[in-house]
């Protein structure tokens, strides 16, 4: 539980985001974060002990049904993007949204700076803005982009932070749940590319798809493996 050892400084209000999406050749980039308010150490570690008994980790171990069964569990529903709901563990309570960058943002900026700039947005949309000291943990490596101004919050980049922090793992989950359904409903409308089953990552039978039939509107058009199939 890395955030103990990162923050120290209290009341504190805490916001972990993790992006989902960044390699598929097709949908949004997808961000979750989570918001909580603290007053000490031992709020946070309450908060820890609650997601870490509700077995919150990284996406990328745990397979669908068991995020689903979590996230249920814990009371995250499916929702629209950009919408705020509150989770409520015994008498904790947890902020979240989830917040995409859709296709035509990620060819218009680069992947990375789609990334960054929904990371910084959803951040923004669950800050309370009040003048307690503000803490935003950030999986990778980078901080957020602020062009000339500086960054109001205390921002710690966190490598792999997603199996690090409970609250980047609960960020990556949600994250991860909404961007699956959202790509289960692109296989309604675009079924011979077989999103349902790749979410649009560069697997072999996607690759084939896109040769056979071409781009669809949702595709990244500046990726390798898409761009080369555009029809002028």
């Amino acid at each position: 539980m890395i955030e103990l050892k990162l923050i120290n400084d209290f009341p504190q209000e805490i916001i972990a985001t993790d992006e989902v999406g960044r390699g598929p050749l097709s949908g949004p980039v997808v961000i979750g974060a989570v918001r909580i308010m603290v007053e000490n150490q031992a709020a946070l570690k309450k908060v820890l002990k609650l997601l870490k008994l509700a077995h919150v980790a990284d996406s990328k171990k745990i397979s669908p049904k068991d995020r689903g069964v979590i996230l249920k569990n814990l009371g995250v529903k499916d929702h629209d993007f950009r919408s705020k709901k509150i989770l409520v563990l015994k008498d904790v309570k947890i902020s979240y949204v989830t917040w995409e960058m859709d296709h035509e943002i990620i060819d218009q900026e680069n992947i990375l700076a789609a990334s960054l700039r929904a990371m910084k947005e959803a951040s923004q949309f669950l800050s309370t803005k009040k003048k307690n000291q503000t803490t935003v943990l950030i999986d990778g490596h980078m901080k957020l982009r602020w062009g000339t101004k500086t960054s109001p919050w205390n921002e710690i980049p966190i490598i792999k932070g997603d199996s690090k922090s409970l609250l980047i793992g609960l960020a990556s989950l949600i994250a991860k749940e909404k961007r699956d359904i959202f790509m289960r409903s692109m296989h309604e409308l675009y079924p011979q590319y077989g999103f349902n089953s790749h979410f649009g990552y560069p697997t072999k039978s996607h690759r084939e798809a896109i040769q056979k039939h071409g781009p669809c509107p949702i595709h990244r058009k500046t990726f390798k493996g898409v761009k080369e199939f555009l029809r002028s």
